[in-house]
């Protein structure tokens, strides 16, 4: 068994465990392969990765071209001169935390007359330095969003503040999954909760996330 297989059996039995422990189906997971050559990226598709995640368009491009059947998300935060370049390239956007940026996506999905599913970017943490909408302005961000069309939100997506215990980061996933359950009460079709990485992935799963993202575990870089 290579290095990488080993890592990846790793993490979806741990994945499967914390998923029992909460009690949730199935989790997704999305390979973060920022840094990661296309030689290593071919391994992990052998291995049964179908899914994975860039945060620089510059970098994307060429691993999308090579590899154009798998899916590939946009995870990292996303300039408006930027969106021609990812949108037709990405399946899912992760990272849409303003209005601007919004529009600016419904205007090239037009162009190009294509639907683009997102997920709605809150900053829990009020942290400057990261995008994210507030979250009492979430709810009427969702709103707003049905006079855009060509966007189709599929969920909501966070970063806690970093820590190093995972336990810390604890409160922030439970009241982002309360956020996510009010948004599917509220009669709004919410599929995805995108949160946790390599640090914190089994805390983000037992609080409800069915998605996450994990790069530097899985890779060793």
């Amino acid at each position: 068994m290579s290095s990488l297989a080993a890592r990846l059996d790793d993490i979806r039995t741990r994945m499967a465990r914390a998923a029992q422990r909460s009690g949730r189906d199935e989790v997704g997971m999305v390979a973060v392969t920022k840094t990661v050559p296309t030689a290593i990226i071919a391994e992990a598709i052998t291995l049964g990765l179908k899914t994975f995640g860039e945060n620089r368009v510059q970098e994307a491009w060429p691993k999308i071209e090579v590899f154009p059947a798998v899916e590939w998300h946009f995870i990292g935060r996303l300039q408006t001169n930027k969106v021609k370049d990812v949108v037709g390239r990405f399946k899912l956007i992760h990272s849409l935390d303003r209005w601007r940026l919004a529009e600016a996506l419904q205007q090239e999905a037009q162009a190009q007359e294509l639907q683009i599913s997102v997920l709605i970017q809150v900053n829990l943490g009020g942290e400057g330095q990261k995008g994210g909408i507030s979250p009492v302005e979430l709810d009427d961000f969702l709103a707003a969003t049905t006079d855009l069309p060509r966007l189709r939100v599929e969920g909501l997506m966070a970063i806690p503040p970093y820590t190093a215990d995972s336990e810390e980061a604890r409160p922030y996933f439970r009241e982002m999954f309360r956020l996510f359950n009010n948004c599917r009460t509220s009669g709004r079709e919410m599929k995805l909760l995108s949160m946790g990485m390599s640090n914190d992935f089994e805390t983000a799963i037992e609080e409800g996330a069915n998605l996450i993202r994990v790069g530097s575990l899985l890779f060793g870089r």
